[in-house]
């Protein structure tokens, strides 16, 4: 896949990928939250902006097609809101992945909350993410039990950082 034809936007200028985005998102990360319904994940990414605000979610694209999502969000699980915002479902679609997508979404959320002078962005992955974000720029912060996972809780402070 050619770097050159990747595009990243918001959520909010695609809107004919809501449906199937809220879907990925559900099927990815919906085991966090048992009770979390499609109709809700479409509303929720409905809500999201035009990348000038948070919350926000920016689709990686090659044409038309969308290959991966990440979101801004204030808060991503209330069980753990004394960490705010937060760099937020990062999704790749099984057949982009390990083409650079997801380091390039990442990349972008960070550049997105240094232009919104957010002074640390958070992010919690498991254990075996770790390395993956530390090469990006982040640093592990913390270690807690998120319903059935437990989960390292990443900082980085965008506009300080070079990502």
């Amino acid at each position: 896949m050619s770097r050159a034809a990747l595009q990243i936007a918001p959520l909010w200028d695609y809107p004919q990928h809501l449906a199937e985005v809220a879907q990925a998102h559900l099927q990815a990360f919906g085991g966090l939250s048992p009770d979390w319904r499609l109709d809700q994940a479409q509303a929720e990414l409905a809500s999201h902006g035009r990348g000038d605000r948070i919350p926000t979610t920016w689709l990686a694209l090659e044409g038309e097609q969308w290959l991966g999502s990440v979101s801004l969000l204030a808060n991503d699980d209330e069980r753990i809101d004394q960490y705010r915002p937060w760099l937020a479902s990062l999704y790749v679609r099984p057949q982009a992945r390990a083409a650079g997508i997801g380091a390039a979404l990442v990349r972008h959320g960070v550049q997105a909350a240094a232009a919104l002078k957010v002074p640390r962005l958070h992010l919690y992955c498991q254990d075996a993410l770790v390395p993956y974000y530390a090469r990006l720029g982040w640093q592990p912060l913390d270690r807690l039990a998120l319903g059935p996972l437990q989960v390292v809780v990443m900082a980085i402070a965008p506009g300080v950082v070079d990502v």
